[in-house]
């Protein structure tokens, strides 16, 4: 897929925090309920952390239980990407930046109405901008 955002990994390997790196380019995953958004309460939007694009807001974001923030949709499905992801010997749909491609997290089809879906999305991915 060509995306609209071509990212430069040197500058983001000096920008970012060798976690924050290693979701966002090598595909990473960060510790459940260790991690800055799971428990984040306040109103705003979700942004890549690569590119800045708004991916989703407070009002999507939900409890899960995970440990990781959960959204039910995106702002916009064009910003998100699905792929399917066999690695780990199960079959996951990985959610990737639609603009970056960069490593969000994956989705579940356990999520709450009105989509049933659960974007599980890793906090390292994302930064937040205050309402």
């Amino acid at each position: 897929m060509a995306y609209r955002i071509e990212l430069d990994k040197d500058k983001l390997q000096k920008e970012l925090t060798p976690q924050e790196y290693n979701v966002c380019l090598n595909h990473g995953t960060e510790a459940p309920f260790q991690n800055e958004f799971h428990n984040n309460k306040e109103k705003g939007t979700y942004l890549c952390k690569c590119c800045k694009t708004p991916l989703f807001t407070s009002e999507a974001k939900f409890d899960s239980g995970t440990g990781w923030p959960s959204y039910f949709q995106p702002i916009k499905e064009e910003d998100i990407e699905e792929i399917v992801d066999d690695t780990l010997g199960m079959r996951r749909v990985e959610v990737r930046c639609g603009a970056c491609g960069s490593h969000l997290g994956h989705v579940f089809p356990d999520g709450p109405a009105p989509t049933h879906k659960r974007y599980c999305i890793n906090s390292a991915s994302l930064d937040f901008k205050e309402a």
